[in-house]
């Protein structure tokens, strides 16, 4: 028996541009068979009742998902992620190809799917729970556990349109994961809660997989996939790019169209980066830029921000805030560069976001626009989500009878990359 519970083969969802999708009732049948009854007796569409732009949302898509994985699905606003899992969910039906899902399944597709604005919360609890597919005694069970969980106690006999959005995502997250399915699709719904209660949902979602639960998880958080997800499908264009290991998708994903240079016009207007590079020279990092001015800068200011493989920002700085040893003349172009000592980096890629100002402003603001691989071969089995991104000089000790002893005698024991010589660039 296969522990394949989630399979899709080909599957593909075509749109009318301008058109909405309906769903049929009984007199659209019947009225859909009268109109081909009179095309059958010779009257015809004219060409522009014909004439339709289309477009593929989601094309030959396939993929295997097994029991008790966490799948996450990345890409850009519009690649879509949203139609992978309504297609799956059979919210709408596919253009071409299959979907098979194998076992129990709850959807939580878009926040408060299922509620009505003028029940109360614990009538929408009900409602929403039977659409789930959960009975009444399941409900009525798990009732104060989910009310518990969303936190929203006092309100819950308050009509669901007096609920602000948090407390209705709150409500319909814990039905859904409350529900106990087998397979759990959730889209983007932790966007609208506070950390703490984003946090209580990864949490949540980490128990239902550790059940043994199937769960496929679309999210623009690159940190809630990585902690959550064992891995990660990125779609773009309608297309699945990779299938593969958190930090290498999220790395590839983030690093799309940038490398470790960087070049742009002059403006005429504002002071601009033209140049920009991130390369590795005798044991450290060295951020160079060249920037051009209508006016001179008093002085020129440049600040960085350097994040990890799953763009967290893990450390900043400028010349504002730490002047260098030699004051910057006052000038409307020229040469600035940062030298950054690589002991403290893990092996991993990190991305760079540059600004440019002077004394009082800001005016040139470069997101993400460098990337650099770093590797010394003796970290590639351990992923960022445990190791994290910097290697500090930790000293091991412990206790016995006998006294104390000191597992690493020396500070520069700590595992760090090289402090010298040949730093090599890593394959994205």
């Amino acid at each position: 028996m296969t522990d394949v519970v989630i399979r899709a083969e080909n599957l593909g969802k075509r749109y009318r541009i301008g058109e909405r999708e309906r769903y049929l009732a009984l007199r659209d049948v019947l009225s859909r068979g009268l109109k081909a009854s009179a095309r059958m007796f010779g009257r015809r569409e004219t060409r522009a009742s014909r004439d339709y732009s289309h477009i593929w949302a989601l094309k030959d898509v396939s993929f295997e998902i097994r029991q008790g994985e966490v799948v996450g699905v990345i890409g850009r606003n519009g690649a879509g992620k949203s139609t992978l899992l309504k297609l799956l969910a059979r919210v709408t039906k596919p253009t071409s190809g299959f979907a098979e899902i194998h076992g129990r399944m709850g959807t939580l597709l878009e926040v408060g799917t299922g509620f009505h604005p003028e029940l109360t919360g614990r009538e929408n609890v009900f409602l929403s729970g039977a659409i789930l597919g959960m009975s009444k005694t399941e409900i009525q069970r798990k009732f104060h556990e989910i009310v518990a969980f969303a936190e929203v106690e006092k309100f819950i006999d308050t009509p669901l349109k007096h609920h602000s959005t948090g407390m209705q995502m709150r409500l319909a997250f814990a039905v859904a994961a409350h529900l106990e399915p087998e397979i759990l699709l959730v889209d983007e719904v932790l966007a609208v809660g506070d950390q703490r209660f984003q946090d209580k949902c990864l949490w949540k979602m980490g128990q239902v997989q550790k059940q043994g639960r199937t769960i496929l998880f679309v999210s623009h958080s690159m940190g809630a996939v990585q902690r959550l997800c064992s891995r990660v499908l990125v779609i773009d264009h309608g297309r699945i790019r990779k299938d593969s290991d958190p930090t290498i998708a999220i790395a590839g994903y983030l690093g799309e169209n940038v490398d470790g240079s960087y070049s742009a016009n002059a403006s005429p207007r504002c002071p601009t980066i033209t140049e920009a590079a991130i390369r590795c020279r005798h044991g450290s990092l060295v951020l160079s830029i060249e920037f051009k001015s209508p006016f001179p800068l008093t002085p020129p200011v440049l600040g960085f921000v350097m994040y990890d493989a799953i763009g967290t920002p893990i450390f900043g700085t400028n010349t504002r805030l730490e002047p260098p040893p030699a004051e910057l003349p006052a000038s409307s172009a020229g040469h600035i560069e940062a030298v950054i000592p690589m002991g403290s980096f893990r092996p991993q890629r990190y991305f760079f976001s540059l600004w440019l100002g002077d004394q009082f402003s800001d005016y040139c603001s470069l997101e993400k626009v460098l990337q650099i691989d770093l590797h010394d071969g003796r970290f590639l089995a351990l992923s960022p989500q445990v190791i994290g991104s910097l290697s500090l000089p930790v000293r091991w000790s412990y206790a016995t009878q006998s006294g104390n002893h000191q597992l690493h005698g020396e500070e520069d024991s700590a595992l760090a990359l090289p402090r010298g010589g040949e730093n090599r660039s890593l394959d994205a």
